[in-house]
């Protein structure tokens, strides 16, 4: 895949061995198979890695955890909880997500759900697994893009320092668990989805306390506000 798929300089940097790695090369395998029985592999090839192409390694401010792309076409596009520019409705969890941000810091997005502009500016939106078959939730999981996720989390966790990694719901949570909380923030709740946004989600202030950590570290904060031309 490394031949065929761009991936950020930054980031082959820290991740160009895996590659290599045997779990890698059955993915890539696995992959290829199911494009030969024909089926419709989401996002598109040259967005699986869209979230590590968006967020250079040395740019990365605050890590989203998500599960797996949406498997619907046209929604997917590499970033977790993001859909595609002009997406209606949106989905659930990102309806709760434009919620709490209207809660916390009096933000509305609610006129889109493409979070592109949150990644350009340092947040790492990444999915646990970054492919999905049209049409079948999680059917991809359990394939080996779990242990390169894992990788790209190590690496931040030891080679960068005062990051914010926001997890939500008990599978990031899990994902997350070796971060070193002495070096970064670790902000949880539960999930934005509908089964749960009302168990912790909602009132959490993971947008407001991210940018806290960072101002306190002598970064930028995230301008969490979309710009209604984004859709244009």
């Amino acid at each position: 895949m490394k031949d065929t798929i761009r991936l950020h300089e930054s980031w082959l940097e820290q991740l160009g061995g895996e590659f290599e790695m045997p779990y890698m090369q059955r993915l890539k395998q696995f992959l290829l198979a199911e494009k030969a029985l024909g089926k419709s592999i989401l996002p598109a090839g040259s967005l699986w890695f869209n979230a590590l192409n968006s967020t250079p390694f040395d740019d990365v401010k605050v890590v989203i955890l998500g599960q797996d792309p949406y498997p619907t076409r046209g929604h997917a596009h590499g970033l977790c909880f993001s859909v595609m520019p002009g997406v209606k409705p949106l989905p659930k969890s990102l309806l709760n997500i434009n919620k709490e941000l209207q809660t916390d810091l009096q933000v509305d997005n609610s006129h889109t759900g493409y979070l592109q502009p949150w990644a350009e500016q340092g947040v790492l939106l990444l999915n646990a697994v970054l492919t999905v078959e049209q049409g079948r939730p999680n059917s991809h999981q359990g394939q080996g893009w779990e242990q390169f996720t894992d990788k790209v989390i190590q690496v931040i966790n030891e080679n960068r320092q005062h990051v914010v990694f926001i997890l939500w719901g008990a599978y990031a949570q899990k994902k997350g668990v070796h971060i070193d909380q002495q070096k970064h923030a670790v902000l949880k709740s539960s999930h934005p989805s509908p089964l749960s946004a009302h168990r912790g989600f909602l009132g959490s202030q993971p947008f407001s306390k991210a940018n806290t950590y960072l101002l306190e570290h002598q970064q930028t904060p995230i301008e969490w506000q979309l710009q209604a031309s984004i859709e244009q």
